[in-house]
C-alpha cells in the first residue's frame, strides 16, 4: 500500500522542482521549474480580468510542460486586483488606457528568469487566452528573432499597428466568440469599445500570417471525438520540409473559452484539450 502511494505521488509530480513568486519592480511573475530543464521558456499570458494563479490552474499547462523540460511563466497584467488586463494596442481594460508597456515588461520578464534561473532568453515561446492571446501574438510579432513560436487562443492582433510576420503560429478560435468575434468585421456582441474599435478578423490575420511566410501548402481535415454537437477545422500550412509554420483550429458551436476536457461549459469542445495543442505545436519548433 505504502509504495502504491509514493508511486501514485511520483507520478502526479514527477519532474516540478519549485515554483516561485518574483518581484520585478512594481510587479511580479510566477514561474513553475523543472527539474530537467532543458533551458526554453513558455510564457503564457491569462486573460483580462483574470490572473496568473487562475490561468496556470485552468489551463493545466504546467505539469506537461515540465515534463519536457520547459519553464512556465505566468506574468501578471496591471489594474485592479479583480480586472488585471494587458495592452495589446487595441486591448483592453486598465493596460490598454493606462498605455503600459507590456511589451518592455515581457523583455524583462524574459531577460529576469534567463538570469535568475539559467534559462535561454532566445528559446522563448509565448501563449495566451483572449487578451492575454491579443500580447502573446502581439510579442512575438515584435520579438520573431527571439520568439520559437506562438500559440494563441481567442485573440487576434492588432494589424494596423503590429505587422505579421514568419513566426511560427497556432491560433483556436470558436465560430461563436462573442468577445472577440471569429468573422466579419470583428465588431464583439458586447462592450461598447470594441464595437468602436473591432478586432481583426481571424481569417484576415492567418491570411497575413500565411503571406509573411511566403509559399505555404495548405491542408484540411476535421476533428469530431467527441459527442458534443461540436467540431473543428484544423487548416495547416506547412513549409517545404512539411512542418507546420500556421495552424488555425476553428471551433464551430465554440464560445470564448480555452477548449479543453479540463474545463465544462457552454461554448467548450471536448473535441481537443489547447494545452495538448499548444505543446504539440511548440514541440514541433524546438
Amino acid at each position: 500500500m505504502w509504495k502504491t502511494a509514493v508511486l501514485l505521488c511520483l507520478l502526479a509530480f514527477p519532474v516540478a522542482a519549485k515554483q516561485e513568486q518574483v518581484v520585478l519592480g512594481n510587479r511580479t511573475y510566477l514561474i513553475d521549474l523543472p527539474a530537467r530543464p532543458n533551458g526554453s521558456m513558455i510564457v503564457a499570458l491569462h486573460n483580462a480580468a483574470g490572473a496568473p494563479e487562475e490561468f496556470r490552474s485552468k489551463i493545466r499547462l504546467s505539469a506537461p510542460a515540465l515534463a519536457q523540460g520547459y519553464a512556465v511563466i505566468y506574468p501578471r497584467g496591471s489594474g485592479a486586483q479583480d480586472q488585471l488586463s494587458w495592452n495589446g494596442l487595441y486591448c483592453c481594460g486598465y493596460a490598454q488606457e493606462n498605455r503600459i508597456a507590456d511589451v518592455v515588461f515581457l523583455d524583462k520578464v524574459i531577460a529576469d528568469a534567463a538570469e535568475r534561473f539559467g534559462l535561454d532568453a532566445a528559446r522563448v515561446y509565448l501563449t495566451g487566452m483572449g487578451n492575454g492571446a491579443v500580447l502573446a501574438e502581439t510579442y512575438a510579432v515584435r520579438r520573431t528573432g527571439r520568439v520559437k513560436a506562438v500559440a494563441g487562443v481567442a485573440g487576434t492582433i492588432d494589424l494596423r499597428r503590429a505587422s505579421a510576420t514568419r513566426v511560427p503560429l497556432l491560433h483556436i478560435h470558436g465560430l461563436d466568440d462573442r468577445v472577440v468575434p471569429y468573422g466579419a468585421d470583428g465588431r464583439a456582441k458586447i462592450g461598447s469599445r470594441r464595437t468602436r474599435h473591432p478586432f481583426t478578423p481571424v481569417p484576415v490575420q492567418i491570411n497575413a500570417f500565411v503571406a509573411a511566410h511566403g509559399s505555404l501548402a495548405k491542408t484540411t481535415r476535421v476533428i469530431d471525438r467527441a459527442n458534443d454537437g461540436m467540431s473543428v477545422t484544423v487548416d495547416t500550412y506547412s513549409d517545404a520540409s512539411g512542418r507546420a509554420q500556421i495552424t488555425l483550429m476553428t471551433v464551430t458551436g465554440g464560445g470564448h473559452v480555452w477548449p479543453g476536457p479540463q474545463r465544462q461549459g457552454a461554448g467548450n469542445t471536448q473535441d481537443i484539450s489547447a494545452t495538448t495543442e499548444v505543446l504539440r505545436f511548440f514541440g514541433e519548433h524546438r
